[in-house]
C-alpha cells in the first residue's frame, strides 16, 4: 500500500501538535515498520523545512530532520503537468488539487491529511490519519 502524507499530518508528527499528534507519530511508526510505503511531496519538503527552521531556529536541526523523513518516506516530484491539470479540479484549493494529480500519477492508493473538508470530490482515496490507521490496523487494504 501506498499512502501520500499531507504537510499537516507530518507537522503534527514533529511538533507532537495535540490532539493529532499521536496518530501522526503512529504514521511514523507504521512507515518505519514498512508496514505501508509513505510518500510526501517535494513542495512539502520544503514548507517542513520552512517551518521546523522557523520553530527550532537552527538550519542545521532543520536539516537533520529532513534528512530522517527522507529515511522513513519516498519524496515525490510535482510536475508541471500536475500544476497545469490541477487548474482544472473540482477541488477547491489548488495545492490539494496539485497533490491528488501527484497522487494519481504515482498510482497512491490514498492521501492522508487531517483536512478532510478541502477534498470535495476526489478520483482516489482521502483518509483521515485516523481512519488510515484504522485501515492499516484491519489490514483491509485501501
Amino acid at each position: 500500500m501506498k499512502a501520500l502524507l499531507d504537510t499537516n499530518v507530518i507537522v503534527d508528527a514533529l511538533q507532537s501538535c495535540e490532539p493529532w499528534a499521536g496518530d501522526a507519530q503512529a504514521i511514523f511508526r507504521a512507515a518505519a515498520n514498512q508496514r505501508f510505503i509513505g510518500c510526501v511531496t517535494a513542495k512539502a519538503i520544503a514548507d517542513i523545512h520552512y517551518l521546523t527552521r522557523r520553530c527550532t531556529h537552527s538550519e542545521a536541526l532543520a536539516r537533520e530532520t529532513l534528512g530522517k523523513l527522507f529515511m522513513l518516506f519516498e519524496l515525490l516530484d510535482i510536475t508541471a503537468m500536475d500544476c497545469r491539470q490541477a487548474l482544472a479540479s473540482r477541488t477547491v484549493d489548488y495545492e490539494d488539487a496539485i497533490m491528488i494529480e501527484t497522487a494519481q500519477r504515482e498510482r497512491i492508493d490514498c492521501i492522508v491529511t487531517r483536512n478532510l473538508e478541502d477534498y470535495r470530490h476526489p478520483p482516489i482515496q482521502i483518509r483521515s490519519p485516523a481512519a488510515f490507521l484504522e485501515a492499516l490496523n484491519a489490514d483491509t487494504g485501501i
